[in-house]
């Protein structure tokens, strides 16, 4: 049973939506003022993967990812570009829009704007007035803290102790330095709309609640974000709009770690960011996935050239096996089928352990990481028998690879991995071998025969003449041999 890390009980949770076989699944998309960076990009491969796996689980999901499109920010992007707000944020709708294609996140089944729904916004704002949760002062409409009992309790901190750490100057206006803004009265050449309460604009909290209710209901079945959202922005969501709609507002909270650079976390507001953009002209789109499903969604995740390298080489490792699988095997059956004789051994057993193993791995809060390390290590015990004198040729090796190909075309569809095709992937380009694949293997062996018979003279020269290729070996303590090509 697929079980979620809840971030309201700070446990996991057997998953059952509020309507059964049906989710509805909404993420916090970006504020469109400037391009994004690879912190954007972990959260939206993230809840990419979660869409993905809920609907291999066999679940009807409508996943909702917004965009904040009227923002200070976009604002103030527009006033320094000579343009308009609305041309900042149609031009960076359309950059993201671009980086998510490259990255192979697929479109949110809804991509609503906050400016779409102003209607939905005033509305509960003026549901908010008459329960007596919201007033208005000095122009704008403030939610007040003080009538939502329950404040705090996604963060797990209390009203008293929130209120003693305001340390920034309090608005006067406010009965209570922890309310915040709902509706916006607007100033001089700012975008406005007509309310109740005058011509204005939406607080950066209240859209997310007014689209959930307007898209998905007044429950959510799952909302996501990054782990800097919990408070204010999604503590804030809770409070309009349980005090709104009087039920429930979110079933299961998942919120991902942060991407880190130097222990920090990336932000724009701190300079140390990478566009997604960037990172793309450098290395593989499947590599920066690789990279970033590699670690569980939870934890932080460390940005460097060396982990973007280490998920280049092993997607690579993997495409190599599907090449050979591919040489030696042809074709591939349904997934799971019998790895046919050898079964028994180490790369039988890991090869029929893939699909299991994965779908225990992501049944366990989306244990990507985990998921990727049992296909790594069929990988590397599938490559062993590879290795064995006479096991190409037998028919169990065969069927051993035809199950590992189809096994992984099954996890990659739903980690978005290894979906092009090897001998381009391995620099070839053709319908046949991939370039100087051949050639490599046969020095590899030839090497791994010499070793084998201690003719280190010959060993190092040809570690030599595949150096001078652009090939790194690996040698491993069992005495097998891996390679890579430099970057």
């Amino acid at each position: 049973m697929l079980r979620i890390y809840n971030t309201l009980t700070d446990r996991k949770e057997p998953f059952e939506p509020l309507r059964p076989g049906r989710v509805g699944m909404y993420a916090c998309g970006v504020t469109v003022y400037d391009h994004s960076h690879v912190g954007h990009a972990r959260g939206a491969v993230v809840f990419d993967v979660v869409r993905r796996y809920l609907a291999y689980k066999g679940f009807d999901v409508t996943y909702v990812r917004n965009f904040t499109d009227v923002d200070d920010k976009i604002i103030a992007r527009a006033r320094e570009d000579g343009t308009s707000w609305r041309a900042v944020a149609e031009r960076f709708i359309a950059e993201y829009r671009r980086d998510m294609q490259a990255l192979g996140v697929r479109p949110a089944d809804l991509e609503p704007r906050a400016t779409e729904h102003i209607g939905d916004i005033v509305a509960m704002i003026r549901r908010l007035m008459e329960r007596g949760a919201a007033y208005v002062a000095g122009g704008d409409v403030l939610f007040s803290v003080e009538r939502f009992p329950d404040y705090g309790k996604l963060s797990k901190r209390r009203l008293d102790e929130l209120r003693a750490g305001v340390r920034v100057a309090v608005d006067p206006n406010k009965r209570n330095p922890l309310d915040f803004v709902l509706w916006k009265a607007s100033k001089p050449g700012e975008p406005a709309w007509e309310s109740p309460w005058g011509p204005g604009r939406p607080g950066w909290h209240i859209e997310c609640s007014a689209m959930n209710k307007a898209l998905l209901g007044e429950t959510v079945d799952i909302h996501g974000g990054g782990k800097d959202l919990i408070f204010p922005h999604h503590e804030n969501e809770i409070a309009q709009s349980e005090a709104a709609n009087q039920k429930p507002f979110v079933r299961y909270w998942m919120h991902n770690g942060f991407v880190n650079i130097d222990r920090e976390k990336m932000s724009k507001s701190l300079g140390n960011f990478f566009t997604i953009k960037e990172v793309l002209a450098k290395y593989p789109a499947e590599a920066v996935r690789l990279f970033l499903l590699s670690t569980h969604y939870r934890s932080p995740i460390d940005f460097s050239q060396e982990n973007l390298e280490q998920a280049e080489r092993g997607r690579r490792r993997v495409y190599h096996l599907l090449w050979e699988a591919g040489r030696l095997a042809g074709g591939a059956p349904a997934p799971g089928d019998g790895a046919g004789p050898g079964t028994a051994d180490e790369a039988g057993r890991a090869v029929a352990d893939l699909l299991p193993g994965f779908e225990e791995a992501m049944d366990d809060d989306f244990n990507t990481a985990r998921a990727l390390a049992h296909l790594f290590e069929a990988v590397r015990a599938v490559n062993r028998r590879l290795r064995d004198r006479g096991a190409e040729a037998s028919p169990g090796t065969a069927a051993l690879l035809r199950s590992f190909t189809a096994s992984t075309a099954v996890i990659g569809g739903v980690l978005g991995l290894f979906t092009e095709d090897p001998a381009v992937v391995l620099q070839g380009g053709g319908a046949g071998e991939p370039g100087d694949v051949p050639r490599i293997r046969e020095l590899v062996e030839e090497r791994s025969r010499a070793r084998a018979r201690k003719d280190w003279g010959r060993a190092d020269a040809i570690r030599e003449e595949l150096a001078r290729m652009g090939v790194r070996l690996k040698d491993r303590p069992d005495g097998t041999t891996d390679w890579e090509r430099d970057r």
